[in-house]
């Protein structure tokens, strides 16, 4: 009896505020009746990991930020200090340094999926979009974050990226000193840094990060053969083709998410440096502007774009080589977004594309790929060459895409998906 009350009360609440907040509406249109293709594969795990990677580096990030000084003076003694006396600050630290990395391991999957299968293409432009602003964000975010350890890596990194902004003609040198708030990388610099990574960016991520969800459950979810499954409905306006979001696809992303915590914890008890690539063992030692390290190199998870920076040794109209690899690693990261009007492929998904699509992809990957691991070395002439022909198959990739999506020969699309 007391259980039934107690269930009664409940429901009855539940009904009180769903009369003024419609949380049942929300709950059916974004979960129990959202009708999501039944032929997702393994790719479509990356999405839902990518929002527990977010909540892991907030949650972890408010802790660390309980304990963390913002100042040239105290910033790499208070990591220190997290490290050695807060009870379980070294797990808390490694989740967040390991969780970082992660997440572009999952968002880079994740877009590698939307790319594979046209997740861009009409009438889903708008969700990518916003991925691609968030994925902007994010490099910002982890731009800014690498620097807090006030390591010797970090110090020198940041001073190497936000003198890049002195390439730029004119404006340059000033707009790289208002970026700094010094003359040079400095503890206001890092105060400034600490207020972005902490408080203004994650808010404007978490907020980019329900308008992608919003515009994805407007329009439906793509799937492996990039049919809309809104086209062929029953008698009761369910797609044929689909299944309730929750609890099919909530069980398989758990599923998913166990998996990936077993990785993940694997590398955060055994492998929490990654040999240099998630935490460089120059960072562990305090900063000093004083001393050069021999080799400055940005996290793995830029080096592509690092890659293709170094790529351009040329001068141009008069500008020098270095404000051009400004331009081409910039606009790298600017072509994404207008790729929803390059690809003129009558089909979305790889599997009906031709044979043209397949190799780009497949080039434009391995260039990828190839460049993060160039990024990531010291330049010798050699690698030079490599990172300059990666750079133009990067290029031709995109540039090249309005022809060949055009010309080739495409395979029929059925009207059903498929396995």
């Amino acid at each position: 009896m007391l259980l039934g009350g107690l269930l009664g009360k409940a429901t009855g609440l539940v009904g009180w505020v769903d009369q003024r907040l419609s949380i049942m509406d929300a709950w059916n249109n974004h979960l129990a009746q959202y009708w999501t293709p039944k032929n997702f594969n393994v790719w479509y795990f990356f999405g839902s990991l990518a929002l527990l990677v977010l909540v892991n580096q907030i949650l972890t990030g408010i802790w660390l930020t309980m304990s963390y000084e913002p100042s040239a003076e105290g910033a790499f003694a208070s990591v220190e200090y997290i490290m050695r006396d807060v009870e379980m600050g070294w797990l808390i630290r490694y989740m967040h340094s390991t969780g970082a990395s992660a997440f572009f391991v999952v968002v880079y999957l994740h877009m590698l999926r939307g790319i594979m299968y046209g997740s861009y293409q009409k009438p889903r432009e708008l969700i990518w979009i916003f991925g691609m602003t968030i994925y902007l964000l994010l490099m910002a975010e982890a731009f800014m974050g690498y620097l807090l350890p006030w390591g010797q890596m970090s110090y020198w990194g940041a001073q190497v990226i936000v003198s890049l902004f002195s390439a730029i003609p004119i404006i340059g040198a000033d707009l790289a000193q208002w970026v700094r708030g010094d003359y040079l990388i400095s503890g206001i610099t890092l105060n400034r840094f600490f207020a972005l990574h902490v408080i203004a960016l994650p808010l404007v991520i978490a907020g980019l990060v329900v308008l992608h969800i919003l515009a994805l459950h407007e329009v439906g979810s793509n799937n492996p053969d990039g049919i809309d499954i809104k086209d062929n409905k029953d008698e009761n306006g369910k797609p044929l083709d689909g299944i309730a979001f929750h609890p099919y696809y909530t069980v398989k992303d758990i599923a998913g998410v166990a998996v990936f915590l077993f990785v993940f914890s694997i590398v955060i008890f055994f492998f929490p440096e990654m040999g240099g690539y998630f935490i460089e063992h120059a960072n562990f030692e305090p900063a000093n502007p004083l001393k050069t390290p021999e080799h400055i190199a940005p996290v793995w998870y830029f080096t592509p774009f690092y890659a293709m920076l170094r790529a351009i040794t040329f001068p141009m109209f008069g500008l020098d080589a270095k404000f051009w690899g400004v331009v081409v690693m910039g606009a790298a990261i600017a072509i994404l977004f207008v790729l929803p009007w390059l690809d003129r492929s009558p089909v979305r998904s790889i599997r009906y594309k031709g044979n043209l699509s397949k190799i780009m992809l497949v080039l434009f990957a391995i260039a990828f790929v190839v460049l993060g691991v160039l990024g990531a070395l010291p330049s010798t002439p050699v690698r030079t060459a490599l990172a300059q022909a990666g750079t133009a198959i990067y290029f031709l990739f995109f540039l090249a895409m309005p022809w060949y999506t055009r010309w080739e020969s495409t395979k029929p699309v059925p009207a059903r998906v498929t396995k």
